[in-house]
């Protein structure tokens, strides 16, 4: 096995543990859900979700991501992912994010931000 093989290989043994990790970590904070499945009601005061910061919210394969975010009121998804992974990105206030947590769909949410691998030098 190459330098180069070998560095992709760890390169992708670290990045699957790092999700791994946040996927763990996760833990989900006070529920503004509604248990029948309403639009979640987000409490007033809450801050503006313009505000907020973005996050990544993965949902349960086969579940539409589209549907998950319309249960809480105002969260405006950015992009959606429909391939590595299931869920979508928006700016989320606290309430926002308490109340996606609590959604038996949801899998986890992580804020959005830079990964990045250091670089190996190859050795001849």
């Amino acid at each position: 096995m190459g330098n180069r093989e070998r560095y992709a290989r760890v390169a992708g043994f670290v990045l699957s543990a790092a999700v791994l990790a946040a996927l763990t970590v996760a833990a989900p904070l006070p529920a503004f859900a509604a248990p029948d499945g309403r639009a979640v009601s987000v409490p007033p005061g809450d801050g503006d979700p313009a505000d907020g910061r973005p996050y990544i919210v993965t949902v349960a394969p086969g579940v539409d991501p589209a549907d998950v975010a319309g249960q809480v009121e105002g969260v405006e998804p950015l992009y959606f992912f429909r391939s590595t992974i299931n869920g979508f990105a928006a700016r989320l206030s606290p309430g926002q994010y308490a109340a996606l947590a609590a959604l038996p769909e949801v899998e986890a949410i992580e804020e959005d931000g830079m990964a990045s691998v250091p670089h190996v030098p190859e050795t001849a």
